[in-house]
């Protein structure tokens, strides 16, 4: 880049950022913006190597976000594309997840109904090309690249297919594919609807009620439970609008306030509600966000819902992507939101140079419901009723992540091509899992149980302190030979929770995202939970008119 282009480009950057931002007159930013352009073009033009331009802006750019909170972050174009993804749910592709294995990316789990799926791709094929190019050595997130495109182009796919081992090529149409924001709605008791809603996009109200309306159809809708244990949220105005399914028209939900006054909105439901005195019982947990905070939080706030289970997230920053130009934009936190309490549920406090701190004891402040219930502010969203989450060992999540479980359900796959399951009541056989023990005594897994690892600190400890080494050899040989932590004896202690993973993971295969979830419903102590408060009508009703919510 010549210099006189260099110039120019970065002085266009200057008014353009001052245009943006509606700064006027301010000595302080001009002066500093002058300095900083001057040492972009002090670098770019004098520096011993050829920089790049865009490199010097990007690295700029990341230095000033690093030192305001988490969710600050320059947006490149080619980010862009992928952040608007995750604020519509919808990309142009063949829609499909695709994973990589230790020899070759293959695919994970085609969309029911996408056109990955209607062109006869299977989880565990493995792609061998694409538009004629080898992907050997690639990476999912360059395959990924290659298979997405503008909706209606087409792209032709070469995989090996599991079943049999013939490569076959697909020519496929790309389309707007839309991952679903209500991943799954069904009954879990008689009367008793449950809605998995995921995330916070565009379309989400229409969904939402769409899945109210399929349960309305298949029976008598008595109670219902929303999970938003792993909502992260997403749009703020939806989680207004699934609101306004459930409390009078003209409710106020939400406010934002910011540091310019004139640009504080409050929102209000705008719709006359679907289900206005239908019991509700929400699951939340360490990670629901965001909207999923607004919309429990102010579920709460209104008495219009019981929530279950452990502490939201406690996100309650607003963010704003303003154009910085040439299609990059900033993604700054302009506000914080505050549910109808008035409290603020964020939990964390950043300062101006990035640092963070909880909010302490003394700060926190107490509100009150609709109904006078006292909440409190500071920490996230508290459950009315704690229950605690399921958590998996970290045995299973490592044999997870090694694949383990794939392979193993590629294996079951290519023995049991053809019949049906029901994934509420499927499980594998002992003979099963006795196969999929044998995989795993085959492999090397690199676990090491908490047991183990405070053994291994002791005699280090015990070492560095100069204890006797036969004493130590012999007070560790004791300790270590009562430990029962190696492979195959895992196997056996967390084989319950290991047969649930796989369980799964076949119902992904013949009953896609759904059964997935479905075969997970039999274990979840939180459901079980909400179904059994949903069954208490005089519980519900001391909690929603009288209870108080933990502190902390």
């Amino acid at each position: 880049m010549s210099r006189k282009s260099f110039y120019t480009l970065v002085g266009l950057a200057a008014v353009a950022a001052i245009s943006v931002f509606g700064v006027k007159n301010d000595f302080g930013l001009g002066r500093n913006m002058e300095m900083m352009i001057n040492l972009m073009r002090a670098v770019s033009t004098e520096y011993v190597d050829t920089l790049s331009a865009d490199k010097i802006m990007r690295h700029g750019a990341d230095g000033i976000m690093r030192n305001l909170d988490p969710y600050c972050t320059f947006l490149s174009e080619e980010e862009m594309k992928d952040f608007r993804t995750l604020t519509t749910g919808k990309y142009g592709g063949i829609g499909s997840v695709i994973r990589q294995d230790s020899s070759a990316v293959r695919i994970a789990e085609p969309y029911k109904g996408s056109p990955a799926d209607l062109a006869g791709l299977k989880i565990g094929d493995r792609i061998v090309a694409i538009d004629g190019k080898s992907i050997a050595g690639m990476k999912t997130d360059q395959v990924s690249s290659m298979l997405r495109g503008e909706p209606n182009t087409t792209v032709k796919v070469s995989v090996e297919r599991l079943l049999d081992g013939k490569v076959t090529t697909h020519k496929i149409r790309r389309q707007r594919i839309s991952i679903p924001s209500v991943s799954y709605a069904d009954y879990v008791a008689p009367g008793v609807g449950y809605i998995l809603h995921s995330d916070f996009t565009d379309d989400c109200y229409t969904e939402m009620r769409a899945a109210i309306e399929r349960l309305q159809a298949k029976g008598e809708l008595k109670g219902l439970i929303l999970d938003y244990r792993t909502n992260g949220g997403g749009v703020l105005q939806s989680a207004v609008k699934v609101l306004s399914l459930f409390v009078p028209k003209g409710t106020q939900v939400v406010e934002m306030r910011g540091r310019v006054a004139a640009e504080n909105k409050t929102f209000k439901t705008e719709f006359e509600p679907l289900l206005p005195d239908l019991p509700l019982v929400v699951l939340i947990g360490e990670n629901s966000a965001s909207a999923a905070e607004i919309v429990s939080g102010a579920l709460q706030d209104l008495d219009r819902a019981v929530l279950l289970g452990s502490r939201s997230y406690g996100k309650g920053l607003v963010q704003s992507t303003l154009p910085l130009g040439y299609e990059s934009y900033a993604k700054i936190t302009t506000a914080k939101y505050y549910i109808p309490s008035g409290r603020c549920i964020q939990a964390v406090r950043y300062s101006t140079d990035g640092k963070a701190e909880s909010v302490p004891d003394s700060l926190i402040t107490e509100f009150k419901t609709a109904a006078g219930r006292k909440v409190y502010d500071g920490g996230g969203i508290m459950p009315d009723k704690r229950v605690a989450p399921d958590y998996v060992s970290s045995f299973a999540v490592t044999l997870y992540l090694m694949g383990v479980m794939d392979d193993f359900g590629d294996e079951y796959y290519r023995a049991h091509p053809d019949i049906t399951i029901d994934p509420k009541t499927f499980s594998i056989t002992d003979e099963d899992y006795a196969a999929f023990a044998k995989m795993v005594e085959a492999r090397d897994v690199p676990y090491k149980s908490e047991s183990r690892r405070a053994v291994e600190k002791l005699r280090k400890s015990l070492e560095s302190e100069r204890y006797a080494a036969a004493d130590i050899a012999e007070a560790m040989a004791v300790i270590e030979s009562r430990l029962k932590d190696d492979k195959m004896s895992n196997l056996q202690t967390y084989k319950s929770e290991i047969i649930r993973t796989i369980n799964a993971d076949i119902a992904l295969r013949y009953c896609y995202a759904e059964g997935r979830t479905a075969s997970g419903l039999k274990y979840d102590k939180g459901i079980e939970a909400a179904v059994a408060m949903l069954a208490d009508s005089v519980e519900m009703s001391r909690i929603l008119r009288e209870q108080d919510t933990a502190r902390k």
